[in-house]
């Protein structure tokens, strides 16, 4: 343990791993509880949230998150007032957005249900939903400095005491309608989500506040108002950001809201295209996700940790840290898919009591070493300043998921779906691979 405390690295991945798994545990059983409470077509209705969602996250905070957490990593002076005044510019632009989000979601959430996301009962959630979207932002913030600090603690605490207060809340009401003779509604879900975004906000900013306190002088006006150029430098990183993962998060919400539409095309009546879309997105994909929190965890310290190897010019030190992620990655990957294949339809069936959920993860587990290794190459180019080529590397792989959503899915239903997801994956690898071969050829590394 000492040893892995000397390397903030490890010592954050192994925290936020952990967390990571208990989270994913506590939320795989909150699944299964919400799949048989609510039914397939609840669970797909809810899922049709998560475009809003995404797209709310990348246009008020998802970039300003990654600014922050990359130049409190290469502030290489150490001066906690450089710091803060990252921390609190980046918070003074995320706020107001968020708020304004927060508004038109509420305001306009009957056409945005009923002619964006082509389902009336979507309407109420979305207005439960808007309350979540400032309390994600500031949280982000605060994360993202405390990622740069490689503080991983205060982020694990927040991202596990987040999914306990969901759950909970999911808990509690639901009991109280059940005990009463009432029928459940799936906006309880999206009760919960708010409730868990608003005390991990609120746990956020008290360890915030407890880091800063034994140095109360970097607090004073003078070291915390921030300053045009620290403004200039968020918003030259963070705007791109925000606008490449907007740009995404369209092409996600064009194929998240496609889907049930092609499957009507397919031959579905709409109860049955939309338990066919819960079963992948609500029991299916979170299976896929869960070993997820390994490389979910070493992608996001990847980035602060890449980025101040990068700023130094210590080449070797990168391409360490590339080769072991590589490595481990792709190991994990293969076990999981080993896993999957022979166990997938147990899953399906014994956890879900949904054949077609057992179906839909055996065909997914051919994704894992892919998915996995995609996740933490990200991290890495991110580091190394090449967003852009992220960028285009997930516009790439959206198309080719909307391509076989569009024309593979009318014609031999879901099945075109999951080969979309498989293409898409390995092309987004290629591209990675052959990123990095370039960086590191041109760096004489090898």
């Amino acid at each position: 343990m000492k040893h892995a405390k000397r390397h903030p690295l490890i010592f954050g991945t192994l925290i936020l791993t952990i967390t990571g798994l208990i989270t994913r545990i506590i939320g795989f059983f909150y699944r299964i509880y919400l799949s048989r409470l609510f039914g397939e077509e609840g669970m797909g209705i809810y899922q049709l949230l998560s475009p809003a969602l995404s797209l709310s996250f990348s246009l008020t905070a998802a970039g300003y998150q990654t600014a922050i957490s990359k130049f409190v990593a290469a502030n290489t002076a150490g001066r906690r007032s450089d710091d803060l005044k990252t921390l609190l510019t980046g918070a003074s632009i995320t706020l107001p957005l968020s708020l304004g989000v927060n508004a038109v979601l509420f305001l306009a959430a009957e056409p945005i249900g009923i002619f964006l996301l082509k389902e009336a009962r979507t309407i109420s959630m979305l207005r439960i939903l808007s309350f979540s979207i400032p309390f994600a932002a500031l949280h982000a913030c605060i994360n993202g400095y405390f990622y740069g600090k490689k503080k991983a603690s205060v982020p694990a605490l927040t991202q596990l005491l987040e999914q306990l207060a969901r759950v909970g809340c999911v808990f509690l009401v639901t009991g109280a309608d059940l005990s009463e003779g009432r029928t459940p509604s799936i906006n309880a879900a999206v009760l919960g989500l708010t409730v868990g975004e608003l005390l991990s906000m609120l746990i956020a900013l008290i360890c915030l506040y407890i880091h800063l306190y034994p140095d109360a002088s970097v607090l004073s006006l003078q070291n915390i108002c921030p300053s045009s150029a620290v403004y200039r430098d968020l918003l030259g990183m963070a705007l791109p950001l925000t606008a490449n993962r907007i740009v995404l998060n369209i092409l996600q919400s064009i194929e998240a809201v496609s889907i049930p539409q092609k499957l009507l095309l397919y031959g579905y009546d709409t109860t049955t295209a939309l338990s066919v879309y819960g079963v992948l997105t609500g029991m299916a994909m979170p299976m896929i996700f869960f070993p997820n929190a390994l490389t979910s965890s070493v992608a996001v310290l990847l980035l602060p940790t890449i980025s101040e190897n990068h700023a130094k010019g210590d080449r070797e030190a990168v391409w360490n840290d590339t080769l072991r992620t590589v490595k481990y990655c792709s190991l994990m990957g293969f076990l999981c898919l080993c896993g999957f294949l022979f166990l997938g339809d147990w899953m399906g069936t014994e956890l879900f009591h949904s054949e077609l959920a057992g179906h839909f993860i055996v065909t997914l587990g051919f994704i894992c070493p892919f998915l996995y290794l995609d996740t933490t190459l990200s991290s890495i180019l991110q580091g190394l300043g090449m967003a852009g080529r992220i960028f285009f590397s997930n516009v790439v792989c959206l198309l080719i998921r909307l391509l076989f959503v569009f024309f593979a899915i009318p014609v031999i239903g879901m099945q075109g779906y999951l080969w979309g997801i498989l293409v898409s994956q390995l092309v987004l690898a290629g591209i990675y691979f052959f990123c990095l071969y370039r960086f590191f050829r041109q760096n004489t590394v090898f």
